[in-house]
């Protein structure tokens, strides 16, 4: 009796391999991911202790008011200015760590060839990856601003926020600003993600991975500055990182977060579409 290459064990259903709660539950339980929630967990504890030190950070500047000036004016500023001392930086690491660490990490393990055998079909086995790292990352993302506007709340009160461009915003009025914010945030880290996810198909090298989106995300960052560059700058996903000053505006404007997430959402779809017909093809032997 001849066997075909479409026969399947009785009962079998590719759809329900590998379950996003399975994965969410294995990353979950990693120990970077403990790391990761710690460190953004404390960081608005330090800068409320940087703040103590160092004192009232209000008045410092030309007479113009930053986000950084009036930190400590209430808890949304607190929360807001966390979000600006660490979007640049400091929230790319998680993203790049969670995207780039899904597949190279079962590679350097070598697991991965038993979860394909198990068998997991290739494309659900990136995509379970993919979604469960998302939303780490998003998570990773709501995280800070939470923890610190409930930190500054406490250690400044509960009150409006002072716009940089003068004026305030209602404390009601504030939080969905700065939702809206973290919802850009999270859509133009999406360039990073899906370079941490291509990379981490390409690899067997998790460090690798992450160190490459960083590292690609830093460099454009570099060219960001190059004035020379005239309009190519504007294709540049890190030309459009920080358009969410615009929601902290007295009239919240779009146009900027539009054109950034146009920019974002096009590299990370050509990037994860790689990535899958990349893997697709792959020779897997860890």
């Amino acid at each position: 009796m001849s066997v075909t290459g479409t026969a399947r064990a009785p009962g079998y259903r590719p759809r329900r391999t590998l379950p996003l709660r399975v994965e969410a539950r294995r990353q979950l339980k990693r120990r970077r991911t403990l790391v990761v929630a710690a460190v953004l967990t404390l960081l608005p504890f330090v800068l409320v202790a940087a703040f103590a030190i160092g004192g009232d950070p209000s008045g410092r500047g030309s007479g113009r008011i930053t986000l950084m000036d009036s930190a400590t004016a209430s808890g949304a500023n607190f929360a807001a200015t966390a979000l600006f001392v660490s979007a640049g930086f400091l929230l790319v690491v998680p993203v790049a760590l969670f995207c780039g660490d899904t597949v190279a990490s079962e590679a350097s393990w070598s697991s991965l060839r038993y979860l394909l055998a198990a068998p997991v079909p290739r494309a659900r086995l990136l995509l379970s990856k993919l979604t469960v790292a998302l939303l780490f990352s998003a998570a990773a993302m709501v995280l800070l601003p939470l923890v610190a506007l409930a930190v500054g709340s406490a250690a400044y009160g509960w009150g409006a926020l002072q716009l940089p461009t003068g004026g305030a915003l209602p404390a009601g009025e504030a939080v969905p600003r700065l939702a809206v914010v973290v919802g850009y945030l999270f859509v133009s880290q999406l360039v990073t993600a899906a370079l941490a996810f291509w990379l981490s198909t390409v690899t067997d090298a998790p460090l690798g991975a992450v160190g490459g989106a960083v590292g690609l995300t830093i460099v454009g960052n570099v060219l960001d500055q190059v004035t020379a560059l005239g309009d190519w700058r504007d294709v540049l996903p890190a030309h459009w990182q920080y358009a969410w000053a615009d929601a902290l505006q007295p009239r919240m404007e779009w146009s900027g977060m539009i054109q950034g997430s146009a920019v974002s959402v096009s590299y990370a779809l050509v990037l994860v579409a790689l990535a899958f017909r990349g893997f697709a093809r792959k020779d897997v032997v860890s």
